[in-house]
C-alpha cells in the first residue's frame, strides 16, 4: 500500500458512486480499480457503509470548497449564482456521471444512517451558499432566500436527472435556460 491509497480507494469510490450509487460500491472491484487487495480497502474503511460515509463527506466538503471558491473568483454574487449550475454540468460531462448527492438520495432508504447523515449535509451545504449568495445579491429578501435556494438546488439536480436518463447534455442545459427564462436562476 502507498501513502495515496486511502486518497485513491475514495477517488475510485466516488466515481462508482456517482454511476451506480451505494449499491454499486463493492470493495473487490474498487481494489482492482486501484490496484491493490480487497483486503487492504479494510484496513481504512473496515465497511462498506465506513467507506461510502467517507465518500459522501469527501463529496460535500469538496463541493463547499468549490462553492466557496465560485464566489470568491466571481467577485459578484449574481455571477456565481449564474455558474452555479455548471457544478452539476461536470459530473455529466464525466462520463455521465451525476451528483453522488443524489444517487444516494434515491436509494436513501436502504443507506446506513452515518451515510444518511452527509447525503444530508450536502443539501444543506448547497442550499446554505445558494441562501446567503441569493440575500448578498439582493435576488429575495433574507427571509425568502432560504425557499428559493432549496427550488434551486432541487430544480439543478433535478435538470441533472433528467439529462442523465437520456445521456443529452444539451437537455441540461436547455433546462438550465428554461429556469432562467422563468426567473427561478438570475439571467
Amino acid at each position: 500500500m502507498t501513502a495515496n491509497s486511502r486518497e485513491d480507494i475514495l477517488a475510485a469510490a466516488k466515481r462508482v458512486a456517482q454511476a451506480h450509487g451505494y449499491s454499486g460500491l463493492n470493495f473487490r472491484d474498487l481494489a482492482e480499480e486501484v490496484g491493490i487487495k480487497a483486503a487492504s480497502i479494510y484496513y481504512y474503511f473496515p465497511s462498506k457503509a465506513d467507506l461510502a460515509e467517507a465518500v459522501a463527506r469527501r463529496y460535500w466538503e469538496d463541493t463547499a470548497a468549490v462553492l466557496e471558491g465560485l464566489l470568491n473568483e466571481s467577485g459578484d454574487p449574481i455571477r456565481a449564482l449564474r455558474r452555479y449550475p455548471e457544478i452539476f454540468r461536470r459530473a455529466l460531462e464525466n462520463d455521465n456521471r451525476m451528483c453522488l448527492h443524489s444517487f444516494m438520495s434515491a436509494e436513501y432508504d436502504d443507506l446506513p444512517e452515518p451515510v444518511k447523515k452527509e447525503v444530508q449535509t450536502f443539501a444543506d451545504v448547497n442550499t446554505s451558499w445558494l441562501s446567503k449568495v441569493l440575500s448578498a445579491a439582493k435576488v429575495v429578501s433574507p427571509k425568502q432566500s432560504q425557499r428559493r435556494a432549496r427550488a434551486i438546488f432541487a430544480a439543478v439536480a433535478g435538470a441533472q436527472l433528467m439529462a442523465r436518463s437520456r445521456a443529452d447534455i444539451a437537455l441540461y442545459d436547455a433546462l438550465i435556460d428554461s429556469y432562467r427564462v422563468a426567473g427561478l436562476l438570475p439571467t
